[in-house]
């Protein structure tokens, strides 16, 4: 469905300090990184080259503002990695939205957790398989 998913920083060093250690636990690769733009991008291990995850400054060159009633949501393969993520985004200087748990409103299996990154950007790491 996606070709990317781009969101804006601030700080793009910050930004990868926060994003290489959360893409890490949910197995998702570091296809590039370009300090000099600066933008990074990944993608899950599959043959085909899409979709991305890309963070970088504005293309326009004005400061990025987080938006509101946005988020992506990355899918975890079970629980505990919701549970790791959500932790290591907050100790890399992430606010918790919501701490994992089930959402039942959504459906039966869902088991989700909500940060922003350091620049307000809002995430969500998600498992909906039923626990092992």
């Amino acid at each position: 469905m996606f070709s990317h998913v781009f969101i804006g920083v601030t700080d793009f060093e910050r930004a990868l300090a926060f994003y290489e250690p959360l893409m890490h636990i949910l197995g998702i690769e570091q296809r590039f990184r370009d300090r000099g733009r600066p933008w990074a991008g990944w993608q899950s291990a599959s043959d085909d080259a899409r979709p991305l995850f890309l963070i970088g400054a504005p293309q326009d060159g004005r400061m990025h503002e987080a938006g509101n009633g946005q988020m992506v949501a990355f899918m975890a393969a079970n629980r505990e990695t919701v549970r790791r993520a959500h932790a290591e985004a907050l100790e890399r200087g992430g606010a918790c939205e919501g701490a994992p748990g089930l959402r039942p409103e959504y459906h039966a299996h869902y088991y989700g957790a909500y940060f922003r990154d350091p620049d307000g950007n809002k995430i969500c790491v998600v498992c909906h398989a039923p626990p092992a």
